[in-house]
């Protein structure tokens, strides 16, 4: 569904002001909503940006070698908490796991040994892994937060030692061929924007090397467009479950560590980039490469997201390409939000759960539970968040969400069969505040 005219003149607003300001030679904006792109925004003229014109997407590639780890992970090939040895043997650095690898959380070091992307080709992975010595690890694991491109070679590395495919091949048959993303490719193909670097006092314009980054890749080698990487953020939002079951999606997105301890507003997840923004929280990643810029936000309850690209190495005058894509969405929910589902009545509930529904009590503080149309109990304390059971066997039910979840509700019935309790992990509410647990 397309965007209002009035959000869409922001948004355009928004993109052409950052690509002025910003200083960017070609600047293109998506605005993706319930699996399409329903806008794309686009500004400058080195060259023009249309949705089918690639540029390169940097760390965003770290998203998509995330959920091919996890795919063997559902697969039963891995364990998140596995060493890096079980599966990449030989290695000093192999008593790391494949968490801390996937959420920063490793301390290894930022890069391997050698020249930086733009200043040398990639290595091979018999290079890379020569070059590891135990002092790569430069903080104790799990200790803080350490951003480290070198955790992705390693993890691109064990997957091609467990599907014995190379990682492209494995990223181009299990994710970018049956989603569509014809257009995201290990190299460049025409059409696409030629990377630079802006000098900062004449503003002429300094082309990038086109390097490739060999081992490195699953880090951040990608090439994409508006319109492929919108449907990898539609995938971010909804994933198909024939390619990753939704529910493992959702871990990814929990945090493993926070990155910003001041003020709690970004952390990483497995693979995916945490950013709060006011009471919401979006999902994604940024991505840089020479002579380029990415970003690639998700908000996940909505099925809204943006991706952007530029051709230049940063943007000026305090702009930032991963901060539009975050200003941009923020303006679209807040502009146009999501209307709710229309309220349908419901078919009467089975006996035993309409039994349950009602008020209850714990500690003086009043509960209330009703049915849903799933089948599920939901509810909890009066003004706080409900929480939801689902059916776990005869007077049996399993919590399915926030601090209930996986924990056992018990009906307790007296001796006529009536329910007369509901033991939440121990905790027992009654049917009056009178009564004596």
């Amino acid at each position: 569904m397309a965007l209002l005219p009035e959000t869409a003149r922001q948004v355009d607003l928004l993109v052409a002001r950052a690509q002025a300001e910003g200083r960017g030679p070609s600047l293109a904006l998506g605005v993706v909503r319930d699996g399409a792109l329903a806008h794309l925004a686009v500004a400058g003229e080195q060259p023009r940006p249309d949705g089918d014109l690639q540029y390169r997407i940097g760390s965003i590639t770290k998203t998509m070698t995330a959920v091919l780890v996890m795919q063997q992970r559902d697969a039963g090939r891995l364990a998140l908490d596995d060493p890096l040895d079980r599966h990449l043997p030989g290695t000093p650095v192999g008593a790391l796991t494949v968490r801390q690898l996937l959420g920063h959380a490793s301390g290894l070091q930022r890069e391997p040994d050698g020249g930086w992307w733009e200043r040398a080709a990639g290595m091979d992975l018999d290079a890379l892994l020569a070059g590891l010595t135990p002092d790569k690890i430069a903080y104790p694991p799990h200790h803080v937060y350490h951003y480290s491109n070198l955790a992705y070679g390693l993890l691109g590395a064990a997957l091609e030692r467990i599907t014995g495919t190379p990682w492209i091949e494995l990223l181009t048959d299990r994710l970018l061929t049956p989603l569509g993303m014809r257009r995201t490719t290990f190299g460049p193909g025409e059409p696409f924007a030629r990377g630079f670097v802006v000098h900062p006092w004449h503003e002429t314009l300094r082309s990038e090397p086109l390097t490739e980054t060999g081992a490195m890749a699953p880090a951040g080698q990608l090439w994409s467009t508006v319109e492929d990487l919108a449907r990898w953020a539609a995938f971010l939002a909804d994933p198909d479950p024939a390619l990753l079951d939704p529910a493992t999606l959702t871990a990814m997105c929990a945090p493993v560590v926070i990155n910003d301890l001041d003020s709690w507003t970004g952390g990483h997840g497995l693979g995916i980039e945490l950013y709060r923004v006011g009471d919401r929280v979006y999902v994604g990643h940024g991505g840089s490469m020479p002579g380029y810029v990415a970003g690639l936000v998700v908000h996940r309850p909505t099925r809204t997201a943006v991706v952007d690209f530029a051709n230049s190495y940063g943007l000026r005058g305090g702009h930032h390409i991963s901060g539009l894509a975050r200003d941009v969405l923020t303006r679209v929910l807040d502009a146009e939000p999501a209307a709710p589902a229309p309220w349908r009545p419901a078919d009467p509930p089975a006996a035993d759960l309409a039994e349950l529904t009602g008020r209850w009590w714990f500690m003086g503080g009043e509960y209330e539970f009703r049915a849903d149309p799933a089948g599920h109990l939901v509810g909890g304390q009066v003004g706080r968040p409900a929480h939801r059971f689902a059916p776990d066997g005869p007077d049996r039910w399993r919590g399915r969400s926030g601090p209930q979840d996986g924990e056992i509700l018990t009906v307790v019935r007296d001796s006529a069969g009536a329910a007369v309790a509901l033991d939440i992990a121990t905790f027992l509410l009654t049917r009056t505040p009178d009564q004596a647990p």
